[in-house]
């Protein structure tokens, strides 16, 4: 990453992003994470009521997070009358203990227990996704979720993205023994790995009030190729400043590993939306500010 181009893209007021002709993927500003929330929402329910009017399946991809959305989604659903019957899922990724196995039910980082108790739990009976429709991916079923999805047309994928652009858990490689290019993650298909230290320090930060001795230490996700095959391909992020960066590179920078969302570029119905502190940067605030080889008096 040349860090003089990376000064540049932070240094951009989060006035001025929006309207850039030079975005590589287009970007949404929304005002804060209830709004944030609510559109996520309504950008899905639009996409299901439109297969229910042409009496076709909806295959998603779906996340755990962002968890604005939840709330939401339930009260349009519901509200709506709008049938998810029809609507196949396939959830993304989930966290494994030190030996790769599930995590306890009521671990706050189950992200199986959070969708059934938030996404599913909520929705009138008549209207919910039928139970032989969600498919959680387990390190035991990897195989099986890369088969199906890479037979089926998946219609939409959902998400968001991590501190180092990391989309499900596609994170970037730290492992010093092993070298990942960008082909290898481009092509990247379901399985377990070891979480990276800044994503277990990142996540511990947000919820659990930086004890990392409680985060799960891996993970099993979907790859980017599962991820990228949907037809549409939209990510969403409420959670300011740990994101912000990430973010910035996703927007100027041809696709690199050591960010996977720049990858986003290459799909042809992407969109990133991010509230305004997330897409705001602490750089663009502080022109005064003097890095050592980037912009510093003293060279």
């Amino acid at each position: 990453m040349d860090i003089k181009k990376l000064y540049e893209w932070c240094s951009i007021p989060e006035k001025e992003l929006a309207g850039r002709k030079d975005l590589k993927v287009p970007l949404r500003i929304v005002a804060d994470a209830d709004e944030l929330g609510k559109v996520m929402a309504r950008d899905l329910v639009e996409e299901i009521k439109k297969a229910n009017e042409e009496e076709r399946t909806f295959r998603l991809i779906v996340p755990c997070g962002p968890k604005e959305w939840y709330g939401p989604f339930t009260e349009m659903v519901n509200e709506e009358n709008v049938s998810l019957r029809n609507v196949i899922c396939f959830h993304m990724d989930e966290n494994l203990d030190w030996e790769g196995k599930l995590l306890p039910k009521e671990d706050p980082n189950n992200f199986r227990t959070f969708m059934e108790r938030y996404f599913y739990g909520g929705i009138k009976e008549e209207l919910q996704v039928p139970e032989e429709n969600r498919h959680f991916l387990t390190p035991y079923n990897l195989k099986e979720m890369s088969r199906m999805i890479s037979e089926a047309d998946i219609d939409y994928t959902l998400g968001g993205w991590g501190q180092d652009g990391h989309v499900a858990f596609n994170q970037a490689n730290r492992n010093p023994y092993v070298e990942v290019s960008l082909d290898d993650l481009r092509n990247s298909t379901a399985r377990i790995q070891n979480n990276n230290d800044d994503t277990i320090l990142a996540l511990s930060q947000r919820g659990l009030g930086g004890a990392w001795q409680f985060m799960p230490p891996m993970s099993v996700t979907l790859g980017v190729k599962e991820c990228m095959k949907a037809k549409k391909v939209r990510v969403y992020s409420a959670t300011g400043a740990w994101k912000q960066t990430a973010l910035r590179v996703a927007l100027f920078s041809e696709p690199v590993a050591e960010y996977p969302m720049t990858l986003l570029q290459e799909h042809p119905d992407a969109l990133i939306t991010a509230t305004k502190e997330t897409a705001s940067h602490p750089i663009s605030e502080h022109p005064e500010w003097e890095f050592r080889r980037v912009n510093s008096k003293e060279g």
